[in-house]
């Protein structure tokens, strides 16, 4: 099935390692023009490289701090240098520490609301304009399934998140005039290394191995397991496509079916 992405610019934020990392490796598959970034320039370097040889891919890697206006300004003005223009923007970042309402701090509410909310603001005042040149862009934001069913002890996540729901539909009614879908992706448990991080948190306190918390996370799940990265990854490459073309302002849930609402 042709997605229609080859020769797209497309960002990918977040992507030296997980979902994101997933996400550029399968634009690029697609003949994409794919722009990396994260906050460490040796391991997003690292990605690009790995990606740029399995595949042959035209790509471009940067170091940025998505929490930083000005950090992302550089970068997309990088990308559209680079690639002449941006049609595609998947943004992602570090998700929030676990805790309770008690246990978070004012300064760890703010770092949240930086890093997961204004983060994608960030992003999409910067790549709409190129989007609207073309009359023609995708926006892709990577939350959890904690915007439709929260998730014990990541009030941070449930709270920030969601605030990126309401963004998104604002975001998607402004721009659907200009050829602009914007859409969000919601993980479930997938196994990264913010799981790994989560699992060893919960095992130390409940005095248990991480790895019980890998078979409840798995057994709570209706399809009995946890998502790979790169199931994450293919469904933000459709909602990228041509194919969803008419799919704007919704949240895709990639959860193996945990979320219980209708």
């Amino acid at each position: 099935m042709d997605l229609g992405l080859k020769g797209r610019s497309v960002i990918v934020a977040g992507s030296s390692e997980g979902m994101g990392r997933s996400a550029a490796e399968a634009f690029a598959a697609e003949g994409a023009k794919v722009a990396l970034c994260a906050r460490t320039e040796k391991k997003v370097q690292a990605a690009a490289d790995e990606i740029r040889a399995r595949h042959k891919a035209d790509v471009f890697a940067m170091a940025c701090d998505v929490s930083d206006a000005a950090a992302v300004k550089r970068f997309v003005a990088a990308v559209a240098a680079q690639f002449g223009g941006v049609d595609v923007c998947v943004t992602n970042a570090a998700g929030p520490p676990s805790r309770n309402f008690f246990t978070a701090t004012n300064e760890e509410w703010a770092k949240a609301f930086e890093m997961n909310f204004m983060s994608t603001v960030h992003f999409a005042r910067e790549v709409i304009p190129w989007m609207q040149k073309k009359r023609w862009g995708r926006i892709v934001t990577i939350t959890s399934v904690s915007v439709k069913q929260p998730i014990p002890d990541l009030i941070l996540s449930n709270a920030v998140r969601a605030g990126v729901v309401g963004l998104v539909k604002s975001l998607a009614n402004e721009f659907g005039k200009d050829g602009i879908t914007v859409n969000n992706v919601g993980p479930g448990y997938t196994a990264t290394e913010r799981l790994k991080s989560l699992a060893a948190t919960r095992a130390l306190a409940a005095g248990v191995r991480p790895e019980d918390f890998y078979a409840k996370w798995a057994a709570d799940t209706p399809l009995k397991r946890i998502a790979q990265p790169e199931e994450v990854a293919d469904a933000i490459v459709w909602l990228a496509s041509e194919r969803a073309s008419y799919i704007s302002g919704q949240t895709l849930l990639v959860d193996g079916g945990s979320y219980r609402g209708l």
